[in-house]
């Protein structure tokens, strides 16, 4: 029968991205519908009243930036919008350590199966490290805490998927003035600027040093024919001919308009919770999926993601300036009592800095008042808050043991929701040794870790790389997916995002994922 499209692509993180991008250029007519905006850089949230919250139970009224997660004593942090995850990421392009693929994946995948794929997104996403002139003081921190716990042969500096000018340094004058940020046109076409250390990476980049999927890959789809479609969210996947029937509601002026179009193939790529939670519900709601693998759902990990921050107090840290990750300490050869965890440095947008800059450059519309925020930009500038704070950040190996299933909620019986069940007890080990390495960092550099209560007390965790749901296994009894993410039971069904990935990487999955969608895309889903 004739479909609307060659191939449906649903989100477009990095796995999507990867997808319809390679699917485009093989030829195929490839339709992409994002459930969030298209942002640009004039539109990236930055005060109040912006567009921080995507409610994906009313997202025709808020459809922003942010999409958080609460299950209990677990958060999730994902971004929406055209880009996927990338628009809020801190940049690292990393590969999984070789190591990893020894157990728990199907032979096809092993780590030199995937080098010539990762190194494939690494080319696209114009990866590298920060340049020798401009490294952060945190940079600087982390380098000295390895020498002095013994550990200077585990640090490293991170690639990152950021564009650099060689030519900017802290000595400038007015370092993070926009006119220090070089132009150029990107491979795909795109006009960017280079890294002035805007420190707001999480929230989108103003100059666009950050190589975000709509600048590459989803660029490249476009040129290649795709149809990227923001603000449709997918409700339903139904089997039609040999291809499939895909729902969605539209957003437009505030309200949901149904609609559906057609494909021989349809690739799934919402993310860990996205992706299961829509076969979850085509299987045990719709039931158009009922042959879904019962695995579904199973395998959900956080990626042992964990963050302490260090307060010193004789010592300028700046975590609001320069990348947010730069660098890290590797522990995930378990040489510490068999825990295996990635330490890196973090830091947080200097939110404040960016309103006042913004009101500023509206003009003096009141004089007085005009001049009143000039010199609180300059004292702030000359003495950043939390300016002696040190975000100890961390991925670790937890038990992925999680459980997404659809469940209701006491007072709305009538509707069924995305419910996880997760035990703490299987990945505390791994945890507490995170804390305990932040804590003889910072007592090594002179700082004194503060260990959030959310942990201390309450045992809740707050993870941006949720990863398992529909995992890779051998047979449909084993996992959701084949290698190439093929769904057991649906020829032509792909998934090809985090929700694939059958443990905790222990590092920044973003590479992993878009070189197992490369991998897909170059083996099965162009043919």
């Amino acid at each position: 029968m004739a479909y609307s499209y060659d191939a449906i692509v649903i989100g477009s993180g990095f796995g999507g991205a990867v997808a319809a991008c390679r699917l485009a250029q093989a030829g195929h007519r490839v339709l992409v519908l994002e459930r969030g905006r298209r942002w640009s850089a004039q539109e990236y949230p930055r005060k109040p009243g912006d567009g921080w919250i995507y409610n994906p139970e009313a997202p025709q009224a808020s459809n922003g930036w942010l999409d958080l997660r609460f299950f209990g004593d677990m958060i999730v942090a994902q971004g929406a919008g055209v880009g996927g995850g990338s628009l809020i990421y801190a940049n690292v392009s990393v590969e999984a350590a070789p190591e990893l693929f020894a157990a728990g994946w199907p032979p096809e995948i092993t780590y030199q199966e995937l080098v010539p794929y990762y190194q494939r997104v690494a080319e696209v996403m114009a990866v590298r490290e920060v340049p020798a002139n401009q490294l952060t003081r945190r940079f600087q921190l982390m380098r000295e805490a390895a020498d002095k716990i013994g550990a200077s042969d585990r640090f490293r500096a991170l690639p990152l998927a950021v564009a650099f000018s060689e030519q900017w340094h802290y000595g400038l004058d007015d370092p993070f003035d926009h006119r220090h940020s070089e132009r150029f046109t990107n491979a795909q076409g795109q006009e960017q600027g280079t890294c002035i250390h805007l420190g707001t990476c999480d929230l989108g980049c103003a100059v666009q040093a950050k190589n975000t999927l709509d600048l590459n890959y989803l660029a490249w789809a476009e040129q290649h024919g795709a149809d990227i479609r923001p603000l449709h969210i997918v409700r339903r996947i139904t089997p039609e001919g040999t291809g499939y029937r895909v729902a969605f509601d539209r957003i437009a002026h505030g309200e949901l308009i149904p609609g559906s179009e057609t494909a021989a193939k349809v690739c799934l790529a919402a993310g860990s919770l996205g992706s299961t939670e829509l076969l979850l519900r085509c299987r045990d709601q719709y039931r158009t999926l009922p042959q879904l693998s019962p695995f579904l759902g199973q395998g959900w990990s956080s990626n042992g993601d964990f963050l302490t921050p260090a307060f010193y107090d004789d010592r300028e840290i700046h975590p609001t300036q320069g990348p947010t990750i730069s660098a890290a300490i590797d522990f995930l050869d378990g040489s510490e009592g068999g825990a295996r965890f990635f330490i890196e440095d973090g830091g947080f947008p200097d939110l404040l800095h960016g309103y006042l800059e913004e009101k500023l450059a509206q003009g003096p519309k009141n004089r007085r008042w005009h001049t009143v925020l000039r010199h609180l930009k300059q004292h702030l500038e000359a003495k950043p808050p939390l300016s002696n704070v040190m975000p100890w950040f961390a991925q670790g190996i937890d038990a992925a043991d999680g459980r997404l299933s659809l469940g209701r909620k006491w007072w709305a019986p009538w509707r069924r929701v995305l419910k996880l069940q997760w035990d703490i007890a299987q990945s505390t080990p791994v945890i507490d040794a995170i804390v305990a390495m932040h804590e003889r960092l910072s007592a090594a550099t002179g700082g004194q870790a503060w260990v959030p209560p959310t942990w201390s007390l309450l045992k809740t965790l707050i993870t941006p790389h949720p990863l398992g749901g529909c995992n890779i296994g051998p047979d449909a009894s084993h996992g959701v997916v084949d290698h190439l993410g093929q769904v057991f039971g649906y020829e032509r069904l792909y998934v090809v995002d985090g929700a694939i990935i059958p443990e905790a990487i222990g590092r920044n999955p973003s590479r992993t994922i878009a070189a197992l969608a490369e991998r897909s895309m170059a083996l099965a889903a162009t043919t």
